[in-house]
């Protein structure tokens, strides 16, 4: 790969984690501390995020397959994406924050497979050079998420400023972006428009047990999205009541998780090489199960080292089922449906897994949380998705082929 495009691709990926890592992880305590948000409130806004997945990652993933250039396309959304943003700082009531956050969902969700389809398209082998490209997005996560936990920002309406000032760089830059033209200029049937493309994989059994699993396990991560944030901070309030939580630096700490995920990025290129896919899932889900039981079992005073270890545990568990999903797909998936495909694992991931998860972590929180001031029995709470990582284990374990290793070893 030439000098000038890694660092074309490598600032794309930059930008695109910065935008969202400046709010997906501390929008909760923002619309409980500042809003006064119930959690249910919260599990429906995050919610907004996976439906917003849902519905347009095909169409988008279509249209740079298609008919407009995949650069383009970034660039319009993110430029959108910033007027959106510039609403939404504006808001103060949750029930109208949810509806303006959909819309600006609608913008930015199809970013995420477009980044990953721009990056993968310029490369000649993917699975050893999307890494050490996509680990610029995580350098970015814990820029930005330092930045604001070292100024005491996490609940404020600044992570939303900042990330309407990256939307709007990233704006402009997709345009200087590599040409990305569409893969094919046939004419669309309405069965393409909605994604039946890209459905052909479903025809290996494998692939649907991938997808079902990815589903599935996107239930805990939108449990570890929605509230290790408020439920770290909770912790250290407990253990030292006396404190001032600023000082707690929750956002710094679990900046800790991406740079574990910088490591195990790195690592993943000779994961595949020793492992092959299906072990590496098998180790990323096995790591879900464990963080989850240290968030539930651990505590700031008398165990705190539970709780660094879940949240340096987020590197294998991202990066071992996520970015490997993203690469096992790439793999899977034709010349001409490399988008729409990119958009079906996505769809999986950040769009119905996370939609169910962000609800059922709202009611979750809300049934073990009672008394005034209202006190959440994180114990239990954690408890739920790391029953349900167990169960996605099982399934993945009993059914699961790797049917790649061949073709790429």
């Amino acid at each position: 790969m030439k000098p000038l495009l890694r660092i074309q691709l490598s600032a794309m990926m930059f930008l695109q984690f910065f935008i969202w890592g400046s709010w997906y992880g501390q929008m909760s305590k923002y619309l409980t501390n500042q809003l006064h948000a119930t959690g249910d409130q919260v599990g429906s806004v995050y919610a907004a995020f996976s439906f917003a997945m849902m519905a347009s990652p095909f169409f988008v993933g279509l249209l740079a397959d298609r008919y407009f250039a995949a650069q383009k396309v970034l660039g319009v959304l993110n430029l959108l994406g910033a007027a959106m943003l510039f609403v939404l700082v504006n808001t103060t009531d949750p029930d109208a924050f949810f509806w303006i956050m959909l819309v600006y969902c609608f913008t930015f969700t199809p970013t995420i497979a477009l980044t990953s389809s721009i990056a993968m398209q310029q490369m000649s082998n993917p699975q050893k050079e999307f890494p050490s490209i996509r680990v610029f997005g995580t350098v970015a996560w814990i820029v930005v998420v330092n930045f604001i936990g070292f100024m005491s920002l996490g609940d404020k309406v600044a992570i939303f400023q900042i990330s309407m000032i990256a939307s709007a760089l990233l704006g402009v830059f997709a345009f200087f972006l590599p040409n990305t033209p569409p893969s094919s200029t046939d004419a669309a049937s309405f069965a393409q428009i909605i994604g039946k493309d890209a459905f052909v994989l479903f025809k290996d059994r494998s692939f649907s047990i991938f997808f079902l699993s990815s589903i599935l396990i996107c239930i805990p991560l939108s449990f570890y999205y929605t509230w290790a944030n408020p439920s770290l901070t909770d912790s250290y309030k407990a253990a030292f009541p006396t404190a001032d939580p600023t000082g707690f630096n929750i956002e710094n700490k679990m900046s800790l998780g991406q740079a574990s995920e910088v490591i195990f990025l790195l690592l993943l290129p000779l994961a595949f090489q020793k492992y092959g896919v299906k072990k590496i899932l098998i180790i990323g889900l096995v790591a879900w199960i464990t963080r989850f039981l240290f968030f539930g079992y651990g505590s700031a005073d008398t165990s705190s080292w539970m709780l660094y270890a879940a949240i340096l545990l987020h590197g294998v568990c991202y990066d071992f089922f996520f970015v490997t999903g993203q690469i096992y797909t790439d793999l899977k998936a034709g010349e001409k449906i490399k988008s729409q495909a990119q958009g079906l694992i996505s769809l999986a991931t950040y769009g119905a897994g996370m939609f169910i998860g962000s609800i059922v972590a709202g009611k979750v929180k809300d049934a073990y949380t009672s008394g005034d001031p209202a006190i959440t029995n994180w114990t239990n709470v954690w408890l739920v998705p790391a029953g349900i990582a167990v169960v996605v284990l099982l399934l993945f374990v009993l059914f699961f082929r790797d049917n790649t290793r061949k073709a790429t070893g």
